[in-house]
């Protein structure tokens, strides 16, 4: 059971908080349909994003026993869960998202369209310089589409773009710690980079997040132009983490590790909703 648990990898849905964005800064989160909404097309992502980390363990598995962190991580490589009961998994929440499509169908295109960008990245995408990293940032603009469509709001054009931004700056520093970390042995993708190169994509993408969202909040609301010194501080922090405290190759252990980036981004969700409440 333990191993079925980690094979879902349960602590990477805290990505599936993009799918929140809308409900925040269209004022909608003290209306309860609209909460209870959000909330089932966040559970039917972190159902998607499951089925596509178990795809990508049973593509992956000889490698991951390769690999000197993976090896012992991942259930799958360590022996913890077998092909077969990975593979029944994998059936029953695929069984689960296509009934779901039957009640909310046009949030299950959006993700519908991550299952086959995942799937893409999995056997194609991944080794693929440059593809790799927007195939990661293109996964969390569709986490915002899909909590746009599920309210039936229009989407943000500058919500959209910064989301692009930071994925592609917390993608690149992934990159860049594993190829730090073990070199190509992880992946094959990796021997087309260098760390010099990375680093340009992670500087270049986070001035751009920090620009798009500036001019995001100044466009939608004054008072949210508070939030940015948060933001500045969250990308500063996150830098800081990744270069001394190593662990940047997992953006959501480096949130959940470092208790000042955790406090910056509670701060920063507290700040909007007061000001948008108010």
């Amino acid at each position: 059971m333990v191993g079925l648990i980690q094979l879902v990898r349960p602590k990477q849905w805290v990505k599936n908080v993009f799918v929140f964005a809308p409900l925040v800064f269209a004022r909608e989160f003290t209306n309860p349909q609209s909460i209870k909404l959000s909330l089932l097309a966040f559970i039917l992502f972190c159902a998607a994003s499951s089925a596509c980390y178990i795809v990508n363990d049973l593509h992956d598995i000889e490698r991951d026993r390769r690999h000197p962190a993976k090896r012992q991580s991942r259930p799958l490589a360590a022996g913890r869960v077998g092909r077969g009961g990975a593979l029944a998994l994998l059936c029953a929440i695929l069984a689960g998202l296509a009934v779901a499509a039957i009640f909310q169908p046009y949030v299950m295109m959006v993700i519908a369209g991550y299952l086959v960008l995942n799937i893409a990245y999995t056997f194609v995408l991944k080794q693929q310089p440059v593809l790799d990293i927007f195939s990661i940032a293109i996964g969390f603009v569709l986490r915002i589409c899909a909590g746009a469509v599920v309210l039936d709001l229009p989407l943000s054009s500058w919500m959209l773009i910064t989301t692009l931004c930071l994925a592609l700056y917390l993608a690149a520093v992934k990159r860049r710690q594993e190829l730090l970390g073990s070199g190509s042995d992880g992946r094959e993708v990796l021997e087309k980079y260098s760390p010099t190169l990375i680093e340009r994509y992670a500087e270049m993408s986070a001035t751009g997040a920090l620009v798009f969202y500036s001019l995001f909040v100044m466009s939608a609301n004054q008072k949210l132009t508070a939030t940015i010194p948060l933001v500045i501080f969250g990308l500063f922090r996150y830098w800081y983490a990744v270069e001394r405290l190593g662990v940047g190759e997992s953006p959501t252990d480096a949130l959940l590790s470092d208790l000042p980036l955790l406090a910056t981004a509670v701060a920063w969700v507290a700040v909007c909703g007061i000001v948008l409440y108010t």
